[in-house]
C-alpha cells in the first residue's frame, strides 16, 4: 500500500473540494498536498537501508534484512493516530507562524515548537533514541509539505485538514499486510491485534490486498479524470491486452506471499510497463494515455494471474 496511502488521501480531498465549488487545478493542489502527508509517515522505512547494509549475499537474503530492519521501526511511531494528531496541529501552527500578524506569529511558533518536542521527548522516553530519530526525519518530512503548501498559499486550516486527512487515513490501510499499526502508540491499547485477512489462502490474500490497492489508484485516476474532463476508456491503448498473457506466470514465479511478494509486484509492475508503446512513453503529452493504459494492462494481468492460479491451483 505504499503508493495507495497517498492516492486514498488525494483523491477523497480533491473530490471534497470540488464538491465545495473550488476550481479544478486548486482543487487538485489540496489533493496533491494530502496526498504527500499521506506518504510521509512510511519515511520510518528509511531505517531499513541499515538492512541492506549488513552485508546480506543474494536478492532473497538483502530482501529479508531490508525487512528485518524495516521491522523495527515500522508501523509504530509514525502511524499513530496520537502522534499524527499532535504533528498536524504543529504543522499548521508552523504554518500559521508565516501568515499571522507579526505579534501573534512568536505564538504561533511556540505552539509549533511545543507540539513537536512533545513528540520527540514522548517518543524518546517510551522507546529511545531511534524511534526518536524517526520522529525527527518524520516531522522534517511534513514541514516540507508545509512548504509545499505554502508555495500553493494553502492557508494553516488547509494544512491542518489536509494533514489530518493523510496522517490518520494511512494506518488504516496497512490492516491487509503485515502487523497492524499501533494505533494509540505509545499508550498501552490496541485497537487491532491482527491484521483484515481477505481470505485463508495466502497467495489470494496478496492478491485481494494488491487488488484493493488497484482499487485506490483507479479512484485517483477517476478523480481526476473527473475534475479535467477527461475520460478513462478511449485514453486506452490496445497494447493494454498483453496484460491478460500474464497468467502464464502461474507457471513462472513462486505463488506470492505477503513473505515473498516481490516477484510478483516486479513482474506484473513490468507488464505495464512494456504494455506502453515506446512512442507513447517518449511523449510528455501522453502522460495521462500512459498511465491509464499502463495500469489497465496491470489490472488485467493481476486477474489473468489470479485466475490462472485457481485453475492451476
Amino acid at each position: 500500500m505504499f503508493v495507495g496511502h497517498g492516492l486514498l488521501a488525494f483523491a477523497i480531498a480533491a473530490s471534497v473540494a470540488s464538491r465545495r465549488g473550488w476550481p479544478t487545478d486548486r482543487a487538485l493542489a489540496v489533493g496533491i498536498v494530502a496526498g504527500l502527508f499521506g506518504t510521509v509517515p512510511d519515511i520510518d522505512m528509511l531505517y531499513a537501508v541499515f538492512g541492506l547494509a549488513s552485508g546480506a549475499e543474494g536478492l532473497f537474503a538483502a530482501s529479508d534484512a531490508f525487512w528485518a530492519a524495516a521491522s523495527l521501526v515500522h508501523r509504530a511511531v509514525t502511524h499513530s493516530l496520537v502522534l499524527g494528531t499532535v504533528a498536524a496541529v504543529g504543522f499548521a501552527a508552523w504554518r500559521a507562524r508565516t501568515t499571522a500578524l507579526s505579534e501573534r506569529a512568536d505564538g504561533w511558533l511556540a505552539v509549533a515548537g511545543l507540539s513537536f518536542a512533545l513528540l520527540v521527548g514522548a517518543v524518546f522516553l517510551t522507546s529511545g533514541p531511534l524511534a526518536a530519530a524517526i520522529v525527527v526525519v518524520f516531522l522534517l518530512g511534513g514541514l516540507g509539505i508545509v512548504t509545499v503548501a505554502g508555495v500553493l498559499d494553502f492557508g494553516p486550516r488547509i494544512v491542518l485538514g489536509t494533514a489530518l486527512l493523510g496522517l490518520l487515513s494511512h494506518p488504516f490501510g496497512d490492516l491487509f499486510t503485515g502487523t497492524p499499526p499501533q494505533f494509540l502508540y505509545p499508550l498501552d491499547a490496541t485497537i487491532v491485534a491482527d491484521r483484515i485477512l481477505l481470505h485463508p489462502d495466502p497467495t489470494l490474500h496478496l492478491l485481494g490486498a494488491f487488488f484493493v490497492e488497484l482499487a485506490v489508484i483507479w479512484a485517483a485516476l477517476l478523480t481526476v479524470a473527473r475534475l479535467r474532463g477527461w475520460q478513462l476508456l478511449p485514453s486506452v491503448r490496445p497494447r493494454a491486452a498483453l496484460g491478460v498473457g500474464y497468467a502464464a506466470a502461474v507457471f513462472a514465479i513462486p505463488a506470492p506471499t505477503l513473505q515473498v511478494s516481490w516477484p510478483f509486484v516486479f513482474s506484473v509492475l513490468g507488464v505495464g510497463l512494456v504494455a506502453v508503446p515506446v512512442g507513447l512513453r517518449e511523449q510528455v503529452g501522453n502522460r495521462w494515455y500512459t498511465a491509464v493504459t499502463g495500469l489497465t494492462a496491470v489490472t488485467l494481468a493481476g486477474f489473468a494471474y489470479a485466475v490462472a492460479y485457481l485453475l492451476v491451483g
